[in-house]
């Protein structure tokens, strides 16, 4: 009951003051009593009734021997030298950052994306 008239009094506030982004709401459940490490009483998974995203784009940036891999899998991917190429031209930047969802890169250039 008291899950129920939270989410219902979220949900009114969020329809008060329309926002121009996606609001989303995270819920975290604390069982008490409960080592996960220990007991493993709980296994499974839980299937959503409204898929949250349909589509979900992912770009590989990384070096030639994961490009090859994305391009076998049909994966969409950068490389250092396209990324290089936006020069920090902000506009540039936030027109990739949009295209996708989610960016992968590989473990040596992790260091050298923020650049």
């Amino acid at each position: 009951d008291f899950l129920l008239e939270s989410i219902t009094t979220i949900k009114s506030f969020s329809e008060e003051k329309k926002r121009k982004f996606l609001e989303t709401v995270e819920l975290q459940i604390a069982l008490k009593n409960y080592d996960p490490a220990r007991d493993k009483r709980f296994s499974g998974t839980v299937k959503l009734r409204h898929v949250p995203k349909k589509s979900f784009k992912i770009c590989v940036i990384g070096d030639e021997r994961h490009l090859d891999e994305a391009k076998n899998l049909g994966i969409e991917c950068k490389s250092v030298e396209e990324l290089k190429k936006l020069n920090k031209n902000k506009k540039l930047v936030k027109k990739l950052a949009k295209q996708y969802d989610a960016f992968l890169a590989s473990d040596g250039l992790i260091k050298q994306i923020p650049r």
